[in-house]
């Protein structure tokens, strides 16, 4: 299992598959399947059964599906979708966009 580069809250472009071209939010990640969940990407229609504890309607709802890691890229904000590194800057290890050298990671 490789570390992953993608996190929650990150911005993506879908570069191959059904929905090729499509940028979105990260959901979520599962590094252990290499998948990732994005906004309004890989929409699948799914049979919801009727829950009135819930106040859930039954019928046929949307929902995403997890693509593979390996379809997206990271999007800079400078350059677009990009390829990453990692570098020190002092003594955290951050992600820098590999064409202009900007971080990725937003600090907290």
């Amino acid at each position: 299992m490789a570390t992953v580069d993608i996190r929650r809250n990150d911005t993506v472009k879908v570069i191959a598959g059904r929905d090729k071209g499509k940028e979105g939010r990260v959901l979520g990640v599962n590094p252990t399947k290499g998948r990732v969940l994005i906004e309004h990407v890989g929409m699948v229609k799914k049979n919801v059964r009727p829950n009135p504890q819930k106040q859930i309607k039954g019928g046929i709802a949307e929902q995403e599906a997890p693509i593979a890691i390996s379809n997206v890229l990271l999007v800079c904000s400078t350059c677009g979708p990009v390829r990453l590194r990692h570098e020190l800057r002092g003594t955290k290890k951050v992600r820098v966009c590999a064409k202009c050298g900007n971080t990725l990671d937003k600090d907290k």
